[in-house]
């Protein structure tokens, strides 16, 4: 059985480059969505990932992205977990 995770990558971004991060996210493994939003958030990206380390590995790369400021990640909790 593969268990996958996910989660969305809430992203900062230097003015401007809002859209360049978001078609730059969608090159990144892992990453199924990226959207340029208004809000708090100038991307959101909706990733999924294997383990910590894999989620670890795709937070790097968000950095390393030129404009990207900072980053906030929900992961998604799955339905029935923790119900009883």
């Amino acid at each position: 059985m593969v268990f996958v995770v996910e989660a969305y990558l809430c992203v900062n971004c230097v003015g401007g480059m809002t859209w360049e991060i978001a078609d730059e996210a969608l090159k990144i493994e892992g990453v199924k969505m990226a959207h340029a939003v208004t809000g708090q958030f100038d991307v959101i990206a909706y990733i999924k990932f294997a383990n910590m380390d894999k989620l670890r590995e795709i937070i790097e790369k968000f950095m390393s992205l030129n404009g990207v400021q900072r980053t906030q990640t929900a992961v998604v909790i799955p339905r029935g977990l923790g119900q009883q």
